[in-house]
């Protein structure tokens, strides 16, 4: 999506920033690994595949990315290969709701889990979506196995279960936007800030 290709979002510990060509290398090592495609649904690509996969990121309108990187080891490294901890995509495909989008995340490397950065990317980019890519209705669909994940958006973000499959082993759930929603995502990201990545760069070479 190129609304966001020149975005980065600020939080307390994380930054979130477009994914570019120089993710792939670092990504494509996360995605070899096979308990993580099968946490996220993913087939094994190239790659040449995954760069392909990069440019179909950056030009769908219907999906958006941003690649998560740790601040607290950017702001020591100025790095972003090396500050990488995972990604947050959202996908518009619901024909009749144009402003519904299925979230999803992942922090592949579990030396990053359980630090708080799972969360706070998520309220950081679920607020950067209401607020800028006017979504009103979010999804989700997890695993039934991922039981750190469905306490995660049960308890922590409020989403409510609509389906369940057997077939598939996985749980579907929803949060419809609604001002206490926006109010408990303001509490949570009092860092938030929205900058052009341009800068990022620029800084970077200072």
């Amino acid at each position: 999506m190129h609304i966001n290709s020149n975005t980065i979002l600020f939080g307390r510990t994380i930054l979130l920033v477009p994914y570019g060509k120089h993710h792939v290398k670092k990504y494509h090592t996360w995605m070899e690994n096979e308990e993580t495609r099968e946490l996220t649904a993913s087939l094994p690509l190239t790659i040449d595949e995954e760069y392909e996969m990069q440019q179909t990121w950056l030009n769908d309108k219907d999906k958006c990315t941003f690649i998560v990187l740790s601040k607290e080891i950017f702001d020591q490294t100025h790095d972003e290969i090396e500050s990488m901890i995972g990604d947050v995509n959202l996908f518009l495909n619901d024909l009749d709701d144009i402003h519904c989008g299925e979230i999803e995340i992942m922090i592949p490397q579990a030396t990053e889990r359980h630090k708080g950065y799972g969360i706070e990317t998520f309220y950081t980019f679920i607020r950067y979506a209401i607020e800028t890519l006017n979504i009103t209705r979010f999804v989700v669909k997890i695993g039934l196995q991922n039981l750190p994940s469905i306490n995660l958006f049960t308890k922590k973000l409020q989403f409510l279960e609509i389906e369940k499959s057997e077939v598939f082993q996985e749980t579907t759930m929803e949060r419809r936007v609604d001002n206490d929603f926006i109010e408990l995502l303001h509490s949570k990201t009092p860092n938030y800030e929205i900058d052009s990545y341009e800068n990022l760069i620029i800084n970077k070479t200072i």
